[in-house]
């Protein structure tokens, strides 16, 4: 089921201008891999010299463009990119394995440049060999059209049960250099935290070396697409990647990055998260948007585990879906998280107001503005335990039958 198939979700934002990023070619094509009405390969080339960092998911099996990427991630540099929707290319075995060999081989002969420096992506259906005759036939008139506006195009491309495209740019300093940070995310189902929750490609014309984008990538990461979940399931294909053209003329960025990037991280981590909850507004079958916030754990690493563990909670989920403001199922979900939690010390509120505290309904508890609240489209869950400083936000969709519907008819 493809997201064109869908309603747009009421949670939807539009796709914002992207403007061109210097050094960026791109461009979407049409291979029918899966969908035979749609695009569904997405290109960008690179110009020598750029850099690369990635991030991955942490599924045991994960699909061969992840093994693909992360070989080739050792040598820090990018020519090319090449993004394929509706077959994932995960438990393909060898077959799987020789679809990358033979796409990165193509693409590089486009390009003029190594097989290990083209990054693979694919998403869809997980177990079918992907054809790989069709794809790599696709390359050379998709790399005869591309240009630098190619945006849009490239972010509905990616997409499979989605149903709006996402993008999100911002500009920063670098010195007395503007530069940009551009980015495409796909996601809407097996979204769960643990690197990166679905795929994500991001663009910039800033020259940083390969060992500060990563690290910059990774804390982003962390804070953004590892506070997000849609259904608890951690993909085989999660992929976020972050290409650096070094066509912008600024000041030297040393190896290690340090206070010259300071604004350009604050660029790359806004992106990210603009686009995590892109990813949580375009939850299959999402009515609404949830954030949880964790005060008084005895630790972050403490508060983010309960706060993805409400976020997780089906209970909650559907509870909120339902309008219903259950908040002893919010205790539920704090209390299996497995961290440090009193029950005579917690308070749980929705929406601003405190509906208990020290273990208590709180004396003339009205619900009332409770369920005003969560008649919108956007619920917000306050949880402080009372124990230390620790705290986390989470965010995460209501689980409605739309869900179920989605998944059920995924392969048909």
């Amino acid at each position: 089921m493809a997201g064109k198939d869908l309603p747009v979700s009421p949670l939807a934002l539009p796709l914002p201008e992207m403007p061109p990023v210097a050094g960026v070619r791109l461009g979407s094509g049409r291979a029918e891999i899966r969908y035979k009405a749609r695009e569904d390969v997405t290109m960008m080339v690179f110009p020598a010299g750029t850099s690369v960092a990635g991030v991955f998911t942490k599924n045991k099996c994960p699909g061969a463009p992840i093994d693909w990427c992360r070989a080739a991630l050792k040598g820090g540099k990018a020519r090319a990119l090449v993004v394929t929707a509706g077959n994932s290319n995960v438990f393909t075995g060898k077959a799987g394995r020789q679809t990358c060999s033979d796409t990165a081989k193509a693409m590089a002969e486009l390009a003029g440049c190594k097989p290990n420096e083209v990054f693979l992506a694919s998403t869809g259906v997980i177990g079918e060999k992907l054809p790989t005759e069709k794809l790599v036939a696709a390359l050379p008139p998709l790399f005869g059209k591309l240009d630098d506006n190619g945006w849009a195009g490239a972010a509905s491309a990616i997409m499979t049960t989605d149903t709006f495209p996402k993008g999100a740019t911002r500009t920063a300093q670098i010195g007395d250099t503007t530069v940009t940070v551009s980015g495409i995310a796909k996601g809407s189902g097996m979204i769960a935290p643990d690197m990166a929750t679905m795929l994500c490609f991001l663009a910039t014309d800033a020259k940083v070396p390969a060992a500060a984008l990563q690290a910059i990538l990774a804390k982003g990461s962390q804070k953004s697409f590892n506070c997000v979940t849609v259904d608890s399931d951690t993909s085989t294909s999660d992929t976020v990647l972050l290409f650096a053209t070094g066509s912008a003329k600024h000041k030297r960025v040393p190896a290690e990055g340090g206070p010259v990037l300071k604004d350009f991280t604050r660029a790359v981590h806004e992106v990210l998260m603009d686009l995590a909850l892109m990813v949580a507004r375009d939850g299959e079958g999402a009515q609404k948007l949830i954030r949880i916030d964790v005060t008084g754990a005895v630790s972050n690493k403490s508060a983010h585990r309960i706060a993805m563990c409400i976020a997780n909670s089906p209970l909650v989920k559907t509870a909120i879906a339902g309008e219903d403001a259950n908040w002893g199922r919010i205790v539920m979900a704090v209390g299996k998280a497995g961290e440090p939690a009193d029950r005579d010390l917690l308070s749980v509120g929705i929406g601003g107001t405190w509906m208990a505290r020290e273990g208590g309904v709180v004396p003339g508890y009205d619900e009332t503005p409770v369920i005003a609240h969560m008649k919108g489209r956007e619920v917000e869950i306050a949880v402080d335990l009372a124990l230390g400083r620790g705290k986390a936000t989470a965010w995460t969709c209501d689980l409605t039958h739309g869900y179920i519907d989605i998944n059920g008819a995924y392969r048909s």
